[in-house]
C-alpha cells in the first residue's frame, strides 16, 4: 500500500469539502477548489478527514494513489492558509510594480514587460529596494489558493529574465542559489 496515499487528510477549521462522482470540491477562507480524481481512485470523507482510497491493486491504481492524496492535500491546505513563493530581481535599474491583475517590469529591455497574472494568484512587491552584493534587489511575493497556478506564475515570470552566472543579475526564486562564475581576467 502507498504510504503517502494511506494517509488522512486533515480539513482546517473552517474548511469543507463535498465529493460529486469524480469531482472533489473544496471550501475555505482562501477561496475555492476543484478537484478532479483521476480512475481507480475514489474519496471518502469521515470525522473531517479526507480519505483517499484505490478501487483494485491494479499497478494503475496504485500509482494514481499517492498522487491523488498529494493532490487532495494541496487542495485543502491551499483553501485553508493559502501558498506563497517568493522571487528576487536583482540589478541595476530592475524594477516590479503591480497594476491590479497585470506586474509592470523593467528588466533591462527596451520596453517594459507587462506580465498578466493568472486567476486567483496576487503579487504584492516590497517597497523597500536592498542592495546585497552591491546589486540593488526587489522582492515580489505570489500568493495563491492554488499551488499548480502559483508554481507555473512563477516559472514564467523567472523566465522573462533568469539570473545569470557572472553578476547574478535577474530573477531568482528567493531560496535559489546562484552558481557565480569567476569573469575574465586581465593578462598580466
Amino acid at each position: 500500500m502507498s504510504r503517502i496515499g494511506k494517509l488522512p487528510i486533515k480539513l482546517g477549521d473552517k474548511s469543507k469539502v463535498s465529493v460529486a462522482g469524480k469531482k472533489v470540491n473544496f471550501e475555505g477562507p482562501k477561496g475555492k477548489l476543484s478537484v478532479n480524481l483521476p480512475a481507480k481512485v475514489k474519496v471518502e470523507v469521515k470525522d473531517g478527514n479526507v480519505l483517499v482510497l484505490r478501487e483494485d491493486d491494479s499497478r494503475e491504481a496504485r500509482s494514481l494513489h499517492g498522487l491523488a492524496r498529494t493532490i487532495l492535500a494541496n487542495a485543502a491546505q491551499g483553501v485553508s492558509k493559502g501558498f506563497e513563493r517568493r522571487l528576487s530581481i536583482r540589478g541595476v535599474g530592475f524594477r516590479a510594480e503591480v497594476k491590479g491583475k497585470t506586474v509592470q517590469f523593467a528588466l533591462g529591455y527596451s520596453h517594459p514587460v507587462v506580465f498578466n497574472l493568472p486567476e486567483g494568484v496576487t503579487a504584492e512587491v516590497d517597497k523597500t529596494p536592498r542592495t546585497e552584493e552591491s546589486l540593488p534587489t526587489v522582492d515580489l511575493t505570489l500568493r495563491s489558493a492554488d499551488k499548480e497556478a502559483l508554481g507555473a506564475a512563477a516559472v514564467k515570470i523567472r523566465a522573462l529574465r533568469p539570473p545569470e552566472p557572472y553578476k547574478g543579475k535577474g530573477i531568482k526564486y528567493a531560496e535559489e542559489k546562484v552558481r557565480r562564475k569567476e569573469g575574465k581576467t586581465g593578462t598580466t
